[in-house]
């Protein structure tokens, strides 16, 4: 359980501001389809998530040793300094391709590609080498991005004036330094 809690909240909070919550609310407002779209998001997270998590936990086991741990806990503390820098979607990212296969299809293609290299893909994989919970972490991910992209489906650009976007970048970035925190002490 305790698993599926540090996944999601950790990644519910990276994810407010994230570019992958600026793509949903592009998304939103484009195509008017949240069902859609949600399902979109669903279904790429899983998938992308599913591969993060299983590639944290394949390699930390072929890396096990103080030096690996030492890594993880390292790379938790830069997420927690990179989370304080604004996220911003790239233009080419922003620029939705038309519809031609569906506003499903859309969003899974979208969201997938724009997940790849994300700081909740990255906090996936160290959330998997941390645990060795490849479906726990996996879910748990998922379910931190539903948590954050859900109201950013059904309210739109309204959420960026509703939701303290530096508020809750702080609270991510606390989320990551203490698990490198504990990570560190792990190795004590």
């Amino acid at each position: 359980m305790d698993v599926i809690l540090a996944s999601t909240l950790l990644v519910a909070f990276a994810e407010i501001g994230d570019k992958t919550m600026l793509l949903a609310i592009i998304l939103a407002c484009r195509f008017r389809a949240p069902v859609p779209i949600i399902l979109g998001i669903f279904a790429a997270t899983i998938v992308n998530h599913a591969l993060a998590a299983w590639a944290g936990s394949a390699v930390s086991g072929l890396l096990d040793g103080t030096w690996f741990r030492l890594a993880v806990a390292l790379g938790f503390l830069a997420m927690a300094a990179w989370t304080l820098v604004p996220d911003k979607l790239d233009e080419d990212e922003a620029a939705v391709k038309p519809a031609r296969y569906g506003v499903f299809l859309t969003t899974v293609v979208a969201f997938f590609m724009a997940e790849m290299g994300d700081k909740t893909q990255i906090a996936t994989v160290a959330l998997g080498a941390r645990y060795h919970a490849v479906g726990l972490v996996a879910a748990g991910t998922t379910l931190g991005m539903m948590i954050a992209n859900v109201p950013a489906v059904f309210l739109g650009d309204r959420i960026t004036r509703i939701v303290p976007l530096k508020a809750m970048r702080i609270a991510a970035a606390t989320i990551f330094a203490i698990l490198g925190i504990l990570a560190l002490r792990d190795l004590m």
